[in-house]
């Protein structure tokens, strides 16, 4: 009998449980999205309006900030075998998540005021729904990417640093047509 390297190990689900969870947060997301699109298409004059209250530029720095965190995650989970680095880059993608809440906060502050006028109400509901169910993610993920740093597992920076480049692919979806567009 042939000795099975650890490399050729099988993972006892864990990548099937990841794919479920990233094609589930996919789908949710798509959802979401596509109801924006309808909603947007169904009410031009309002969403043109109201993204009047948007700030595009702290949603590009935002933008900014978040892939500055997904390059830092990335970092960590290509640095196996190096624990220091692996910790230092694991909390640089946690501080940077952090910092991303904290301006999402900060531009909520500046589009609340909007959100009184009946004919906005629509594209502010789907707004705050879309973005705040983003932003739980990141503080959410933030948080775990933390406890990460502290223990170390390899499966658990795997799937937390995948879970994190998915959240920032539906960041590059969501900024564009819901700031840009």
């Amino acid at each position: 009998m042939a000795a099975i390297s650890a490399s050729e190990e099988r993972d006892d689900g864990g990548d099937l449980l990841l794919w479920v969870l990233i094609w589930g947060e996919l789908a949710a997301f798509g959802v979401l999205l596509t109801g924006y699109v309808v909603m947007s298409m169904l009410h031009p004059e309002s969403f043109a309006l109201a993204k009047l209250h948007l700030a595009p530029r702290l949603a590009g720095f935002n933008t900014v900030v978040l892939l500055a965190s997904s390059w830092q995650a990335a970092l960590a989970a290509s640095s196996q075998g190096k624990p220091r680095r692996q910790r230092l880059f694991l909390l640089g993608a946690a501080c940077l998540g952090f910092l991303f809440v904290a301006l999402k906060f900060a531009e909520y502050g500046s589009e609340w005021a909007a959100t009184g006028d009946q004919n906005l109400q629509t594209f502010f509901e789907l707004y705050f729904l879309i973005t705040g169910f983003h932003l739980a993610h990141v503080a959410f993920v933030a948080s775990l990417l933390v406890l990460a740093a502290i223990r170390l597992e390899r499966s658990a920076i795997v799937t937390l640093t995948t879970i994190w480049h998915v959240i920032d692919i539906v960041w590059l979806v969501m900024f564009p047509l819901i700031y840009l567009s």
